[in-house]
This record gives structure tokens, sequence and C-alpha cells, in this order.
């Protein structure tokens, strides 16, 4: 028997990924805040955040399947989070111009009624055009990512400024829907 599922996250990235998979499922967002002073390697980070955000729910609804979701930007192994605001913003996006950086996002999924807690990862590398001041302002005026990692959408605007992609889009996107189906599958034949 399938359980009820929650998405522990208010991404409406997430959202429209889960729903394009015909996925019906409960949004009861976390409240768990990443702390980027941890002292974790990027992959791990993200596994111990989605972990953290699944089990807060968890623990709460024992019977549902939890997902618990976390994106990262790498660049030369420092991680971009979220930016604080437009300087933020503009700093990462240009530190990013002309550079190949790598999306990881982890992902928990957590059903304690079952004794399941089944923790992995997905990692793209993106390379970006070489980006003009202008084009910077421009995105962060118009489609203000402040709550994007890396701040940058690859589904919207920002897309022109991508030259090349290695490994699944919709991990980019924060969700990588292959590989999670794929668990999920395993999880609750």
């Amino acid at each position: 028997m399938k359980p009820p599922i929650i998405l522990a996250s208010n991404s409406p990235r997430r959202k429209n990924l889960l729903r394009q998979i015909d996925m019906e499922f409960e949004v009861k967002p976390s409240t768990v805040n990443e702390d980027f002073d941890i002292d974790l390697p990027p992959l791990e980070f993200t596994r111990h955040y989605a972990r953290l955000k699944a089990a807060e729910l968890a623990d709460r609804y024992p019977d549902h399947l939890i997902i618990g979701a976390d994106t990262i930007v790498v660049l030369a192994g420092n991680i971009l989070g979220k930016p604080f605001d437009a300087e933020d913003s503009f700093r990462m996006l240009s530190s990013l111009s002309g550079q190949t950086h790598t999306v990881i996002t982890g992902v928990s999924l957590q059903w304690q009624t079952a004794g399941i807690e089944d923790t992995f990862h997905e990692s793209t590398r993106v390379t970006f055009k070489s980006l003009t001041e202008q084009d910077i302002k421009y995105y962060i005026e118009n489609y203000r990512p402040f709550d994007k990692a890396g701040s940058y959408g690859i589904q919207d605007w920002f897309a022109t400024c991508v030259a090349g992609i290695e490994g699944c889009f919709y991990n980019v996107m924060g969700f990588p829907l292959a590989t999670f189906y794929d668990h999920y599958r395993r999880l609750v034949r």
C-alpha cells in the first residue's frame, strides 16, 4: 500500500516537478535553516540538510512518506546557497560567469511506520557563457532570483546564459525527478 506523501518544501519548482509526474502530495514546509558554516563537504551538506528537513516532519507524520530536499551550487569547492540580496546575487552570478559549476541536490525519503530512510543525491555540471554586467543586472531586476541556489533559475530567462549542461536538467531546477522516481518505486512497490 502506498503511503500518503508530504513534500517538506515550499519550493514552487519542486511542487511543479512532482505534479509533472502525477504525484499526489501535501505540502508542509520544513523550518530547518541551513548553516553554511557547518564543516561538511558539499555532497554531505546536501544530504545532511535533506535528511534533517524530512526528519522534522517524519516525527509528526510517521505514517506518511516525507520528501526532504536541499539544493546547492558548488564552484571551486565553495558552496553557494540562496543570495541574501541583490548585491549578493550580483556577486554570485559574476563569479559563475564563464565557469563550470556543479549543482547538487540531496533528497531524503522517510517513512517511519515502514522503518524507511533513504537519502541520496544527484550532481549536474552546468557551464555558463560569459555574462555582461548588463545581463546580470537585467536578470536580478526582472527575475529576483533570491529563492534560488546560485541565484539563477535554468527554467527562466537565464536559460539564455547557459552554454552547456551535463546530467539531469531537473536537478538544476532543484529536484532530480528520474533518480527520485527510481528510489520511490523501490520503496513503495
